[in-house]
């Protein structure tokens, strides 16, 4: 939700659809393909992919970025366990401004399989 609204705020038009594999590229995201292919290394579990995937990180972006991207992905990781571990709900505002992002991005389909 936070990107889909922050490129309405800036301008910049990004593939959310990019973000849950539906579609390749770089979903309209600067170095979108590197963080994408990070992404899914550290997922996977996948030692020399994420290996590989780190050290190209750091030529392209450099030593800061690679600390940054990081703490981005454990705190996007932890931030909606943290809810779901309590039993936060949707606010109803929430629901109906995400309505179609989470019909794109098949995420209402994730809670019915709960």
């Amino acid at each position: 939700m936070r990107l889909s609204m922050s490129g309405t705020y800036t301008g910049h038009d990004y593939t959310l659809e990019a973000a849950v594999g539906h579609e390749t590229g770089d979903g309209g995201v600067p170095h979108g393909i590197l963080l994408n292919d990070f992404v899914a290394a550290v997922c996977l579990r996948d030692e020399s992919m994420t290996l590989q995937t780190r050290q190209d990180i750091r030529r392209e972006l450099g030593d800061a970025a690679l600390v940054d991207i990081s703490a981005v992905m454990a705190a996007f990781n932890g931030y909606p366990r943290a809810a779901d571990g309590t039993g936060i709900p949707l606010e109803d505002y929430k629901e109906e401004a995400t309505r179609s992002m989470r019909s794109a991005l098949g995420l209402d389909a994730l809670n019915q399989a709960g």
